[in-house]
């Protein structure tokens, strides 16, 4: 039938670095890479038979009437979206948890839809653009919002800017020490961004003009980062925590955790990573996991983005 029998794909976690929020309101983001992966591995059938092994969970279904699993979501929204040729047996793998904050969503929607992109297509060769659009009309599909920042960072790797309009991207120089610090609970995104918009309606031109500080501090971070200025880089990091406290996005345990970080030797800045409200604190520079009450989780800047591979028969 082809000319191979599987193709294998993997995209990385990824983190917020900066422009939470603000990224939805026109704004720059900042997003990196991690060294923590997902994998698929596909190998297409001759029936019409989906059949999906994860550790979230055993599905089979036909693919002409695909049951819902709420724990396969944005997977099964790609194959409904999409729309392969027939059936085929799906494997997911991941390297990370889906409980803490590295863009597992993100990263298993970005290597699937490249699997299926390039199963169509009959080649690795895909068009990026075109990828990080179907992953960001999945994640739409899904959730009704979403930027995008993580889906382009686990396409392209590296250390990223991104923007909204025309979901533009330019790459940034610079892998440099990072490490995450959990909470050890997490606010579902969506539900924190209507926290958000529900307290910004009493006073809009004021968020307004926060998502504009934030924008100005991503786009002096971005210059920082070009010119190799880490310290400048992290005085815009604390800065931009300081103005996620202010949206009000910072509990007592993120709080507790950025302080404690920013009076560690080896540790340049702090700050919220995501949408707040829990999951992880990002911390530039070495940190010791001895002296937090929390869980670090040990991760570091990749500059792999999304990688496929077809497997010969």
């Amino acid at each position: 039938m082809y000319a191979w029998n599987k193709i294998r794909t993997s995209a990385p976690g990824n983190l917020m670095v900066m422009g939470e929020h603000a990224v939805l309101h026109g704004q720059w983001a900042l997003g990196a890479a991690v060294d923590k992966r997902i994998h698929l591995e596909l190998q297409p059938r001759a029936d019409r038979q989906v059949i999906i092994h994860s550790a979230l969970a055993e599905y089979h279904s036909d693919l002409d009437q695909l049951e819902d699993h709420p724990n396969l979501s944005f997977v099964l929204k790609v194959i409904t979206l999409m729309q392969p040729q027939s059936g085929f047996e799906l494997t997911i793998v991941s390297e990370f948890s889906h409980t803490v904050g590295l863009g597992s969503s993100a990263a298993v929607t970005v290597a699937l839809v490249a699997a299926l992109m390039a199963w169509h297509a009959g080649h690795a060769s895909l068009d990026r653009r075109i990828l990080l659009a179907t992953a960001h009309e999945t994640v739409l599909a899904v959730q009704g919002r979403g930027s995008g920042t993580d889906l382009a960072t686990s396409v392209h790797g590296g250390l990223i800017a991104y923007r909204m309009a025309q979901r533009e991207v330019i790459p940034l120089p610079g892998l440099w020490p990072i490490a995450l610090v959990y909470a050890g609970y997490k606010t579902p995104t969506p539900v924190v961004i209507r926290h958000i918009a529900a307290a910004a309606e009493a006073n809009t031109a004021l968020y307004d003009s926060l998502y504009q500080l934030m924008g100005d501090c991503a786009e002096q971070a971005m210059a920082a980062l070009e010119v190799s200025d880490l310290p400048g880089f992290a005085r815009c990091l604390n800065m931009q925590h300081g103005l996620l406290d202010a949206l009000g996005v910072c509990d007592a345990s993120l709080a507790d955790i950025v302080y404690r970080l920013r009076g560690m030797d080896g540790v340049l800045a702090a700050k919220i990573s995501g949408s707040g409200l829990g999951d992880c604190i990002l911390a530039l520079g070495r940190v010791e996991p001895d002296l937090l009450p929390y869980e670090v989780i040990d991760v570091a800047m990749s500059d792999r983005g999304v990688e496929i591979e077809f497997v010969a028969c």
